[in-house]
């Protein structure tokens, strides 16, 4: 059975098998991959992975279940698994499935990978590093090239399907002078085509230079209350905590302090967020939410004000709020007016933070942790790298404190990111 057929075949045995209401999501995808290991061509392979995804609803109570195999027998296993699960669970009047809509069908990106072209950006990478920066020990370099393919039916006549071909290089890396050795440090990018160097792609040449400069690191002088500048490669670190208090979890328990900030400021007037995941201007994002509909592209937060929520059909149903047009994820953040330098230039004291290590925040937004292959900053000029080093703050009063948005950005493929600086944070 192709991956058409199969769906059909499980909402059929699902209604059979008495859901009053259910869904399948079927997946196929394959998976080749160069891999470097500490500096050396090691490993070609080809992997597969096929996923079918069930989801009923039985007197509004719920089950999910996920398998890998497309046999009718496993099939038929699942659904009974799945019919008993919603049996056995607690009615609730928010589940439900998406509405008809339209059929439609989806595609992107190569069919079939350009091996050549793999193996020569690899290599023209790994080459670079050993001519540039001989002093890098690069643990693991990956490039890979994932096709998938999916359908996704459920009982409203909802029938998408979607095909997908994304490149992707990953590294990790540490320095190495004498006895003394930097912190490890890497990068991933996302990309439709391998036209683009890899050093020249994301964050891959500033942060190797940085590494051989880490390899002797010393503490900042004193304890202070200061400004940090949060790298494209960490904004994402901060923003999370944004994004998970307005989404489904949060929002349903009522513990997320942006609850009731719908159409209010919640951060600095400079700072806008967008979601874009069938935008052309990010590669990696998807075009069907998990909820069942067509996604849409969204302003999360504009100009400061926060203009949706990003509830699923259950969070909407669940709280009464209107669900989001998307999941979140294919993140942009507006450019400012000002280089990352010349943010630099205007602080006092503070760091050039590049990569944060801490546990999760407060409810409240309070956070602490180390800051990992980082700069101390004084007199607008970057002075050296730091010891890992503590700091400590509130998220919710960061994006409030916002001191510049750089104009420069980072396009990783799956988000585009600038330099921020933000005031009023601890460094210890």
């Amino acid at each position: 059975m192709n991956q058409s057929d199969i769906a059909n075949y499980c909402i059929e045995q699902l209604k059979k098998a008495g859901a009053d209401k259910s869904q399948c999501a079927v997946s196929f995808s394959e998976q080749k991959e160069l891999n470097v290991e500490t500096g050396e061509m090691s490993l070609f392979r080809t992997t597969f992975d096929t996923n079918i995804g069930l989801s009923v609803i039985v007197d509004q109570k719920s089950g999910s279940v996920a398998i890998n195999k497309t046999d009718t027998e496993s099939i038929d296993d699942a659904v009974k698994k799945v019919m008993d699960m919603a049996k056995s669970s607690q009615p609730d009047d928010a589940n439900d499935i998406s509405p008809s809509q339209p059929q439609q069908s989806f595609s992107k990106g190569d069919e079939e990978p350009n091996m050549d072209k793999m193996y020569q950006r690899l290599d023209e990478f790994m080459d670079y590093v050993k001519t540039t920066h001989p002093t890098i020990n690069m643990e693991a370099a990956i490039v890979d090239f994932s096709q998938s393919t999916s359908v996704f039916r459920n009982s409203n006549g909802v029938e998408f399907t979607s095909r997908e071909g994304m490149y992707g290089f990953s590294n990790m890396f540490t320095a190495k002078d004498g006895k003394d050795t930097s912190s490890f440090n890497g990068m991933g990018i996302s990309a439709l085509n391998l036209d683009t160097p890899f050093i020249e792609s994301g964050s891959a040449k500033r942060l190797l230079r940085q590494s051989t400069e880490q390899v002797r690191t010393k503490p900042v002088p004193e304890k202070f209350t200061g400004e940090i500048v949060v790298t494209p490669d960490c904004l994402g670190d901060f923003l999370g905590f944004i994004t998970g208090d307005i989404s489904d979890g949060k929002i349903i328990s009522k513990t997320s302090i942006y609850k009731k900030k719908l159409n209010q400021q919640i951060t600095d007037p400079r700072f806008t967020l967008h979601a874009r995941p069938v935008s052309d201007e990010i590669t990696d994002g998807y075009f069907i939410t998990d909820d069942g509909y067509v996604a849409e592209n969204s302003t999360i937060i504009d100009k400061g004000v926060l203009k949706t929520h990003l509830l699923s059909l259950y969070g909407a149903n669940k709280t009464g709020g209107q669900r989001a047009v998307n999941g979140g994820g294919a993140f942009v953040v507006d450019a400012g007016e000002k280089t990352k330098d010349e943010i630099i230039k205007t602080i006092k004291k503070g760091i050039l933070l590049e990569r944060f290590s801490g546990g999760r925040p407060s409810a409240d937004g309070e956070f602490s942790g180390v800051a990992k292959n980082s700069y101390y900053i004084e007199n607008g000029e970057i002075q050296y790298p730091i010891s890992e080093t503590m700091i400590s703050g509130n998220i919710q009063e960061m994006f409030n404190n916002i001191g510049e948005i750089s104009s420069d950005r980072i396009d990783f493929g799956y988000c585009i990111f600038p330099w921020i600086s933000f005031k009023g944070v601890t460094v210890s």
